[in-house]
């Protein structure tokens, strides 16, 4: 998100911008563990409008911002095992081809065509989008940040921010570690860690983390049983997803027991939960070994729809947190929306669903589809 926001602001000749990152390198906490999924198939109608810009980007992101990506638009394969699913998907389904976007309606049939190696029993419906896919969060990432740096942004690794300087309800300075930088305008894009950032200066930003965990299954000198192409299904009772993943197979579940956490150590034992689900649906796990695992954080809203624009106070504090798993596929409309709103223009999309202050009244249209 803050390298979205920059290279954004740069190509609107603002380049005054330090991007400060806590680690040594970009990309190396939440959006360096994702599973870089990108998809148009979304509940809510301002998150498909993200995800119809985002995509668009996306698939000229090499000559407009200069790297590849390795983006495969394989399509992503929605499994439905219940009527009351059945009936919410055909509403959405309904919502996304009113705004242009090519949605399949499946049996388990046609769904276990798309993916050979698939076990459909128990599917009573299913839903596809060619135009999904899987897309490099580390090069989208890299793209942003180099663009933006060629046009005169600094980026500052190796930097903790340790507070934020108030001055009559206006932003003045960002205090860190390595010294003080004068600003009156300051972007909390620090993802799991928006709501201690944004106490810093004076806001409860309505963000907890979440731990989610991506397991590869390694199937050396085994053929068959998995799709040959990088599709991404998603069993959606249970939230088991899997895709290819160079030889093997990368696959993760949720937990909705486990409470919020800052904790990214990997917990072996819920890989036995997980099997158990994966197998079902993809039987061709049963036989494979786990050669690499990790946790990233998810950034979880209470209405799992991100915040994208001005904090009520103080003046010049922006914010774009709690995309809820969703946030890397929508850095690039969401930085240009935010871009435009610290530029003064207007960002063409009502921004009504993603306010802060939505949270301070009875909200509702939050987003139903959380992998």
């Amino acid at each position: 998100m803050g390298a979205s926001v920059a290279y954004h602001l740069a190509r609107r000749g603002v380049t005054d911008v330090v991007i400060v990152e806590r680690e040594k390198l970009l990309g190396t906490g939440s959006t360096g563990r994702n599973a870089g999924g990108v998809r148009h198939q979304f509940s809510n109608e301002a998150n498909i409008r993200l995800s119809i810009e985002s995509i668009a980007l996306l698939e000229r992101f090499a000559d407009e911002v200069g790297q590849s990506i390795d983006f495969h638009q394989h399509g992503y394969l929605f499994l439905l095992s219940s009527a009351k699913s059945v009936e919410v998907f055909r509403r959405n389904v309904a919502l996304q081809r009113s705004l242009g976007i090519d949605v399949e309606w499946l049996d388990a049939a046609e769904a276990a065509r798309h993916a050979p190696g698939l076990d459909a029993t128990g599917v009573v419906g299913a839903t596809f989008c060619a135009r999904d896919g899987i897309a490099d969060p580390n090069g989208v990432t890299m793209g942003f940040a180099k663009a933006a740096q060629a046009a005169g942004v600094e980026i500052a690794r190796e930097t903790e921010v340790t507070g934020i300087s108030i001055d009559r309800g206006r932003v003045s300075a960002v205090l860190t570690d390595q010294g003080r930088i004068e600003t009156n305008v300051v972007v909390n894009a620090a993802g799991p860690y928006a709501r201690p950032v944004g106490r810093m200066a004076g806001v409860d930003v309505p963000v907890d983390p979440y731990r989610r965990h991506i397991f590869i299954a390694a199937r050396e000198g085994q053929t068959g049983g998995v799709p040959d192409s990088r599709i991404m299904v998603i069993d959606f009772e249970t939230t088991f997803y899997f895709h290819r993943e160079g030889a093997g197979i990368l696959f993760g579940m949720g937990d909705p027991a486990e409470p919020s956490t800052f904790d990214t150590t990997v917990r072996w034992d819920f890989l036995h939960e997980v099997i158990e689900v994966a197998v079902k649906r993809l039987p061709a796990l049963a036989d494979a070994s786990i050669s690499h695992a990790w946790a990233g954080l998810y950034e979880m809203s209470p209405d799992a729809n991100p915040i994208i624009g001005p904090a009520p106070e103080p003046r010049g504090l922006f914010l774009i947190n709690g995309f809820s798993g969703h946030g890397f596929q929508h850095s690039p409309a969401a930085g240009r929306i935010l871009a435009d709103l610290i530029a003064g223009r207007d960002p063409g999309m009502d921004l009504t669903p993603f306010s802060f202050e939505r949270f301070g009244v009875r909200a509702s249209g939050g987003e139903k589809y959380v992998v």
